[in-house]
């Protein structure tokens, strides 16, 4: 268990980050330095279409390059990851690319999974990723380790390419499900504030809050420690700043890079052990069950959760304050503000989430590990509805 004055803390198996360079030339430089012969590149179909970048990289990787695939939809469904699974299969893949958003991030690790375990029919994703058991007891199954490795260059700031872990949507019954080994984490991440500029302002405002969250819920957190605490506050004040100076001037990509320096600072309590919460609990259920974009269920839950568990934590969330330049006024509040001043949505109605889905969203956000980790205890799908109640106007 961590605590102020006592922790241990995870690494995850990533090598290296590239910070500001052109992706095309670092991702040229990491094929030759793994020695990379059959690249398998997957992107966002919305970059392939409208961009040149991902040309740019093609024509970079050379005979490196084995095959492109786009196609992949929001929050990965595992249809679509079946699909590119069976692609890299064909293609013989030694290395994974991805350039695209939090979806294409998460299809490409549980590639390397599907890959490595065989993965070739829907079923077969079954036994390989995270649940709770009856017990409440979280369960992350063992299985060997993919062999083949991942880079990833991110377009939005959910951080999931810091991550270990995958998420995946079981499109038959709209269950986001997470997939998770040490080894899956990118051996190199590139952060190219230059990729970012084609992303649509209200998804990258909105990836941004879902890192300001990551940062909220690890500073919330009883089983943080002083380490954690720091570089969640350096990402707090980096965000908070810097999203709206993107917002006011889109071509600025010196605060486009300090939002993805934030975003990695964000995530590292995370892979380092210290869990999220209700947020991130609710926010799994809202984008596998009810369609949410990804950001967008930071944006609604957020300040919410701040509010559930000001009770208990109340005393750790004057840290939030202070990082937004506000010390002593009420968290909650402070981030509800922030929020609003982005424009982004900030309840169920504005992410057309209808009263009538309250009661699956509830019950399934138990099926999800960090409801078992939230500061205030949440005991069953009651205590998802007090929360969801705030929220529903």
């Amino acid at each position: 268990m961590f605590s102020a004055d006592s922790a241990t803390l995870g690494l995850t198996a990533t090598e290296r980050v590239h910070i500001g360079r052109r992706a095309a030339d670092a991702l040229a430089e990491e094929a030759s330095t793994l020695n990379a012969k059959r690249i398998f590149l997957l992107v966002s179909s919305t970059m392939r279409s409208t961009t040149n970048e991902i040309a740019l990289i093609e024509e970079a990787l050379g005979n490196r390059l084995a095959t492109v695939f786009d196609g992949i939809g929001p929050h990965a469904p595992r249809t679509d990851v079946l699909k590119a699974i069976e692609a890299a299969r064909d293609a013989d893949a030694d290395l994974i690319i991805t350039v695209g958003g939090g979806s294409v991030t998460d299809a490409g690790k549980v590639i390397a999974l599907g890959l490595k375990h065989n993965i070739r029919s829907f079923e077969d994703f079954e036994g390989y990723y995270v649940y709770v058991n009856e017990a409440g007891e979280t369960v992350v199954p063992d299985f060997e380790a993919p062999d083949i490795r991942v880079i990833c260059c991110p377009t939005t700031l959910s951080g999931g390419e810091f991550n270990t872990m995958g998420g995946v949507t079981d499109d038959r019954e709209n269950k986001k499900q997470g997939y998770t080994h040490r080894m899956m984490a990118p051996i190199a991440i590139v952060l190219d504030p230059a990729l970012t500029v084609y992303t649509p302002e209200w998804l990258w405002t909105s990836t941004g809050v879902r890192s300001v969250d990551h940062a909220l819920e690890a500073l919330g957190s009883k089983h943080s420690n002083h380490f954690c605490d720091g570089v969640a506050a350096s990402a707090l004040r980096l965000l908070s700043k810097a999203l709206p100076e993107v917002q006011a001037d889109p071509t600025n990509l010196d605060a486009r890079l300090r939002c993805q320096v934030g975003a990695w600072q964000s995530m590292i309590p995370i892979i380092g052990g210290v869990p999220m919460g209700a947020s991130h609990a609710i926010g799994h259920v809202l984008g596998g069950t009810a369609d949410v974009p990804h950001g967008y269920c930071s944006c609604v839950m957020a300040p919410a959760v701040l509010a559930y568990n000001k009770s208990v934590n109340g005393d750790k969330q004057q840290q939030i304050s202070e990082c937004f330049g506000r010390a002593g006024e009420d968290a909650s509040t402070v981030v509800d503000e922030f929020i609003r001043g982005l424009g982004m949505p900030r309840s169920l109605p504005e992410v057309n989430v209808t009263e009538d889905k309250l009661q699956i969203i509830s019950e399934y956000t138990m099926l999800d590990f960090w409801s078992r980790t939230n500061p205030r205890p949440i005991n069953g799908p009651e205590d998802v509805m007090t929360i969801l109640e705030m929220v529903k106007a």
